[in-house]
């Protein structure tokens, strides 16, 4: 039998090996009387002033409430669908859709406020065909091109769907709370000022061969269905714009991740038209009516999507092999020279003023009326 080895001058403490089959003793810990209330009230004070702080802090920097555009939200926005609203327009694409087209704007006009599921920095043909597979979707989709996104398949926000699929009960009353009682009134609350992201962004030193790259900052301010404006910070604080024009700028040098070469390219573009097109034979069976849409881009962004994805390789063939009529911004005057503070995206007013050229485009030269379909 072994035994601990005892310090010089202590006694040899027996363990639980030296007593097998006997219970050991619980040990216990006498907790000291403390004044525990008034320490639990000064602790929670404390919280709130610095909860307090942290606000104030981000509102002085120009933040205001607005929805965090979740994917707990774009399931809401999705279910939609599932809960009647089937006949709906839907807008589908990446962030120029998603900031560029004004609900308010389409509904004053039409009558119809769409649904909004257009996602950030992600590919639109997954939910293409995820409307494609939904037999309770028969309305109208436009699909937004930003060639960048839509040609190369990239997908930053690419759980969505499969989030929709899967969201438990939980994770929906967790949604709700959260648009119920937090995003409406908090500035702080959403992924851009959380604290570990704020310190992460710092100006640490550089290690070396350690790539560190600009992340994507705060652009938009989201309504509870999704309809998005730019962050009007990006247009007026010259300082800020000038970092979002930094961050894009960081990726127009070199090529699209996978088509850093001509076959690369390729076979990126034709697999994301080939995917495009078996999801739209489907709608079509349905009598969906699709129609393409380029936005407007501008500077350097749009000299990078020129030189890496031109219009003959990409938005051309798209349209020809899905046989899927399409508003490319080049093609009419009215769709031009609006403000892209940061060159990707509109200022808020001229998104309003864009979104009101666009809808007569679509109704007087792409969508009719089908004879079959209920008034709206």
């Amino acid at each position: 039998m072994t035994h601990d080895i005892a310090r010089p001058g202590t006694p040899e403490r027996a363990t639980a090996a030296d007593r097998p089959g006997v219970a050991q003793p619980v040990p216990e810990r006498p907790i000291p009387a403390r004044p525990w209330a008034p320490i639990l009230l000064g602790a929670l004070a404390l919280f709130a002033l610095m909860l307090g702080m942290w606000e104030w802090h981000w509102r002085a920097f120009g933040v205001t409430p607005s929805y965090r555009n979740s994917d707990g939200q774009w399931a809401q926005q999705r279910r939609r669908i599932d809960n009647g609203e089937g006949d709906k327009t839907v807008l589908i694409g990446a962030s120029r859709v998603l900031s560029d087209v004004q609900l308010p704007v389409w509904e004053r006009i039409t009558g119809e406020r769409p649904i909004q599921l257009a996602i950030e920095g992600t590919s639109p043909v997954p939910m293409l065909e995820d409307l494609a597979g939904d037999p309770d979707f028969t309305g109208r989709l436009l699909v937004g091109v930003a060639p960048d996104v839509f040609f190369s398949g990239f997908a930053y926000r690419g759980n969505v769907v499969p989030y929709y699929r899967k969201q438990g009960p939980s994770q929906r009353s967790g949604n709700w709370l959260s648009m119920l009682l937090l995003e409406p009134y908090l500035a702080f609350y959403e992924p851009d000022f959380a604290l570990p992201i704020v310190a992460r962004r710092q100006a640490w030193p550089e290690r070396p061969g350690v790539p560190n790259p600009l992340n994507v900052r705060k652009l938009w301010l989201t309504d509870a269905d999704r309809n998005t404006r730019l962050w009007e910070k990006s247009e007026t604080d010259l300082a800020y714009r000038a970092l979002l024009r930094r961050i894009w700028a960081q990726d127009f040098g070199r090529p699209l991740p996978g088509m850093d070469t001509p076959a690369g390219k390729r076979k990126a573009i034709d697999e994301q038209i080939t995917r495009a097109t078996a999801a739209i034979v489907k709608l079509r069976g349905r009598g969906v009516q699709v129609l393409f849409l380029r936005p407007p881009s501008s500077g350097p962004y749009y000299a990078f999507e020129q030189k890496y994805l031109p219009r003959t390789e990409t938005w051309d063939l798209l349209l020809q092999r899905t046989a899927t009529p399409g508003i490319h911004f080049e093609d009419y005057p009215q769709l031009q020279g609006f403000d892209l503070p940061e060159w990707s995206h509109m200022s808020a007013p001229a998104a309003d003023r864009f979104t009101a050229a666009l809808v007569p485009i679509i109704q007087r030269e792409h969508w009719v009326d089908r004879p079959n379909a209920e008034p709206r």
